[in-house]
């Protein structure tokens, strides 16, 4: 079943879970996410970002088909979505959520950004994300995973101006692969907690460590973003047999083995993130 993502994020924020949402790029991503939320009765957030599917109405079409025909809670969610126009677009094209990163921005821009995208999304029953501080990249992880975190109190206020579902909180992962072990806040994480009423979102989900990823889940949490990994799974998987053999009609067991890869690595964060049986 296609919700909002709220209404997903709602119930793990008061179960004290945390909901996987792996970014994916095709119609097989999608299948294969919706195949392992189904298999473990996990709700499920579809992630994408608009430079991975130009044609988002084409893309949005597939999504929220299968989407609707899931027997999870399943939430389709545009990641990083940069601006005004591409946040339109996804509403358009099916998302029931959209991320407006507007981290890097002076504070008050980012809040006069992010509420002119709220106030749209909620007229048409969309939910809404953004980020304060700002996660970086993972190979500048000696600057970028030491600098730019969430301010609390800030938080507080960021989150009532601005209206928003569901806040991306900076709080020590990157995005990629790393440089340098990640080091989690989790005191900083406590008080952000302890400050909003609101879903908390990780991003840089990938590479954190299980370890890191289940305890931030059971301090506040509420959904994880992943990419890396999962694409790294999949090749992973593929690399075990290549090559399968010689003729174009292998390009279909390539298809598979990167399938499986996709549904192993969500199976791993699936139980990491405690939504297992959650649906």
């Amino acid at each position: 079943m296609l919700l909002p993502m709220k209404d997903l994020l709602v119930e793990a924020r008061k179960g004290g879970y945390a909901i996987p949402a792996p970014n994916a790029e095709n119609e097989l991503n999608v299948r294969a996410y919706i195949e392992v939320a189904e298999e473990l009765r996990s709700p499920l957030i579809i992630g994408s970002v608009s430079h991975a599917n130009p044609n988002m109405y084409d893309y949005g079409r597939i999504v929220t088909d299968l989407a609707r025909q899931a027997t999870v809670p399943v939430a389709f969610n545009l990641d990083h979505g940069m601006t005004f126009e591409v946040a339109v677009m996804a509403i358009r094209a099916g998302f029931t959520s959209v991320m407006v990163d507007r981290s890097k921005l002076p504070y008050e821009e980012n809040v006069a950004q992010v509420k002119e995208v709220v106030r749209m999304a909620h007229a048409v029953g969309v939910s809404a994300e953004a980020e304060l501080g700002h996660v970086g990249i993972g190979s500048n992880y000696a600057v970028d995973g030491v600098s730019n975190f969430t301010d609390p109190e800030l938080a507080k206020k960021f989150v009532e101006e601005t209206q928003i579902d569901a806040l991306a909180v900076a709080i020590g992962t990157a995005h990629g692969l790393y440089k340098g072990e990640p080091k989690l806040q989790f005191d900083l994480l406590e008080q952000i907690v302890n400050s909003v009423d609101i879903p908390l979102v990780l991003h840089g989900g990938s590479g954190t460590g299980d370890e890191n990823l289940a305890r931030a889940c059971r301090s506040g949490i509420n959904k994880v973003n992943l990419s890396t990994d999962m694409k790294y799974a999949a090749l992973q998987n593929l690399k075990k047999v290549y090559p399968i053999g010689e003729g174009e009609e292998n390009i279909f067991g390539f298809w598979r083995l990167l399938q499986e890869g996709f549904k192993d690595a969500l199976r791993h964060y699936v139980k990491v993130c405690g939504s297992e049986g959650k649906a």
